[in-house]
């Protein structure tokens, strides 16, 4: 049901250069249904060409009236048109009736019928292309005419295969739609075209191309502020699903602007416009939370890193100092005399701070090196000295005269 919502503006686009709408049509349908019943086939029989002419016009009024309300009494219409048109060989009156009774199989989704009329259609148009004669004009059918009549039926045609699913049959004939409306400048039949290409390219998830229709819609709508807003809503829509919020609500903030001053008129729009938004605002804070969440991890990630990284660097410090001092030891590791002993210039400054009573921890604090390393050079102190405490090692010292 939505993909023949999607195309119903496409089906009337004939009625912009065919017909203009009489008084009677879409607001007292009844009057004409009243005026048409005197007509019998007695009567008919004795009509002169001028009044079956008006006959065939009204029975088409009654059908395109109808084929948005009534299906039924459209088909009941048309039949009653083509039954003046078709004895007589008015085509483009052929044309149309058979075109109207198309898409009404086409809405009722009985496809082969509608290809029945469609095709019956077309033969009318090549008769009109070849020379038929019309009744309201001795020279023929103009050319404009004929490629009006034929464009509709083009995009007809089109729309009965989209809803059969057979894409690239579509584009094919949207495309000759398209370029007898370029032909001619008919600029809002192409908008109204393009925007309905773009609703087909994105339910078959085909956004770039959808993308491209949309653009080409807002080029041709050229002020036709339904067509724009539809257009605008279509690509909020697109941008909204391939995840860019920021664009997609730039454009159905635009499409709004116009939708919520016509919410009566377009109510359908409006309400869709609406989704859209909403849809587009949750996917936004959805996003939001995972960038929050990603930054929060990062910054975790950082701080762990460089945790890790102080550990490492204290732990190589620790192990060239260790390995210094394991070298001096393997050095001196020999027992030695009082007067042969032996000390560095940093085993005499640690020895004169712990006979002034320093700490381990203030040691290293007070020389720049880890407590590990205070402690084996006192380790080796000891075993220089052959002593078994500080307290011995400051006396030895002492009495050596190294202090």
């Amino acid at each position: 049901m939505r993909k023949t919502a999607i195309l119903f503006l496409l089906t009337g686009l004939a009625c912009i250069q065919v017909f203009a709408y009489n008084d009677h049509r879409g607001h007292n349908l009844d009057s004409l249904e009243r005026a048409v019943a005197c007509w019998t086939p007695d009567a008919i029989d004795r009509a002169s060409s001028e009044d079956l002419v008006e006959l065939n016009r009204s029975y088409r009024d009654l059908m395109l009236g109808y084929s948005a309300l009534n299906g039924e009494k459209c088909v009941f219409y048309a039949r009653k048109a083509l039954s003046i048109s078709e004895p007589r060989g008015w085509e483009e009156a052929n044309a149309d009736a058979c075109r109207y009774l198309g898409q009404c199989f086409w809405a009722a989704e009985q496809y082969d019928s509608s290809m029945v009329y469609y095709r019956r259609a077309l033969s009318a148009v090549e008769r009109m292309e070849a020379g038929a004669v019309s009744p309201t004009n001795h020279d023929g059918y103009s050319e404009k005419e004929v490629d009006d009549t034929r464009a509709a039926l083009y995009g007809a045609i089109g729309n009965l295969y989209n809803m059969m699913d057979s894409i690239p049959q579509a584009m094919d004939w949207y495309g000759k739609a398209g370029a007898i409306f370029d032909k001619y400048g008919w600029n809002q039949s192409n908008a109204i075209l393009y925007y309905n290409i773009g609703e087909t390219w994105v339910e078959q998830g085909e956004h770039r191309k959808a993308t491209q229709a949309y653009e080409k819609a807002l080029v041709y709508a050229d002020g036709d502020s339904l067509i724009v807003a539809m257009s605008q809503k279509g690509l909020g829509r697109v941008y909204m699903e391939d995840g860019k919020t920021g664009k997609a609500l730039r454009y159905l903030h635009a499409a709004d602007d116009y939708f919520s001053a016509h919410d009566k008129e377009e109510l359908t729009f409006t309400k869709e416009n609406y989704e859209y938004m909403a849809m587009t605002l949750t996917r936004q804070r959805k996003m939001l939370l995972v960038l929050i969440a990603g930054l929060v991890l990062l910054i975790a990630l950082s701080t762990g890193v460089l945790i890790l990284r102080q550990k490492f660097l204290r732990s190589r410090k620790v192990q060239a100092e260790t390995a210094a001092v394991m070298e001096e030891t393997l050095q001196e590791i020999k027992p030695a005399s009082a007067e042969d002993i032996q000390l560095s210039a940093r085993e005499r400054e640690i020895l004169d701070l712990l006979t002034k009573g320093y700490t381990t921890p203030q040691i290293a604090e007070g020389l720049g090196l880890s407590p590990e390393t205070i402690k084996w050079y006192r380790k080796k102190l000891l075993v220089k000295f052959d002593v078994a405490n500080t307290a011995e090692l400051t006396s030895t010292a002492k009495d050596q005269g190294l202090i």
